[in-house]
């Protein structure tokens, strides 16, 4: 696999409204993830980390380029099944939630498809994949939601997804009970110089215009990740806000994959600067 230099910025806030940040994100080239944790302290904040540290182990150990699907459902599948087993240890503990422990996923990962470079992309729940090229402005992922299936079916116009009474309602995630599948789509290098990862903190705070615009004038991709959370703050902070920015910046070829120097240390897994 060819080698590929990849920027990045990552950066998270708890915003205006919630009293603990149950986001997570992991930031260790090529492997991208942000997860939205839902369930509250000892819940949402869990699950998020759980979900992270399986996608830490997918870096740490490397992966098949060409068989990169694979592994992120074996991710997945992990952190289903530790999230499984942390529900059911609380209830042994006479434990009472409201809601379970469960979080949405988004990951990126650097793979090869028929023998061109190219960004695997996951999604689970409702926070987003966006891909910036030629300074427009797409959303790669389709959120798992109520509202996004009232807008497929023609019953809710686009634009009232955003101030539906349903909107936080989420059709899958992480952590629940009747197993969840995600989606995956396969992006070329070349279609998507610059992608975003984020929670709805994020992209219900912000609308697509604003988005591009804080893309499209921050060069470096820790300025774009720092400016988008800050904008969400700013314009209410009603929920956690984090986003990853990676710029594709250039390849070189190589033999092989060289795993030791495409990833960075783990111990930033839970939220440290790239």
């Amino acid at each position: 696999m060819r080698q590929v230099e990849l920027h990045h910025g990552a950066a998270t806030d708890v915003g205006r409204v919630r009293e603990v940040n149950e986001d997570a994100y992991l930031a260790v080239p090529p492997v991208y993830v942000v997860a939205d944790g839902m369930g509250g302290h000892e819940g949402g904040d869990v699950a998020s980390a759980i979900a992270v540290e399986e996608f830490g182990r997918l870096a740490e150990a490397g992966y098949d380029p060409h068989r990169a699907r694979e592994a992120v459902a074996g991710a997945l599948e992990a952190a289903q099944r530790r999230l499984l087993e942390y529900a059911d240890e609380q209830a042994r503990q006479g434990i009472e939630r409201r809601r379970s422990a469960g979080t949405t996923v988004v990951a990126a990962l650097l793979v090869e498809d028929d023998d061109r470079l190219a960004w695997l992309l996951a999604n689970l729940g409702d926070s987003r994949i966006y891909r910036f090229a030629g300074g427009r402005l797409d959303q790669v992922s389709t959120d798992h939601s109520l509202v996004q299936e009232l807008v497929d079916a023609g019953q809710i116009a686009p634009e009232e997804a955003a101030t539906h009474p349903e909107r936080n309602v989420i059709t899958r995630a992480l952590g629940d009970a009747v197993g969840v599948e995600a989606d995956y789509f396969v992006v070329p290098l070349a279609d998507a110089e610059r992608i975003l990862l984020c929670t709805d903190g994020v992209n219900g705070m912000l609308d697509d215009d604003a988005i591009a615009t804080i893309l499209a004038e921050a060069a470096d991709p820790r300025d774009a990740a720092d400016r988008l959370v800050a904008a969400a703050v700013v314009a209410g902070g009603e929920d956690n806000a984090t986003a990853i920015v990676v710029d594709v910046v250039g390849t070189a070829s190589t033999d092989g994959y060289d795993a030791d120097r495409q990833r960075a240390s783990l111990e930033e897994k839970l939220g440290g600067r790239p």
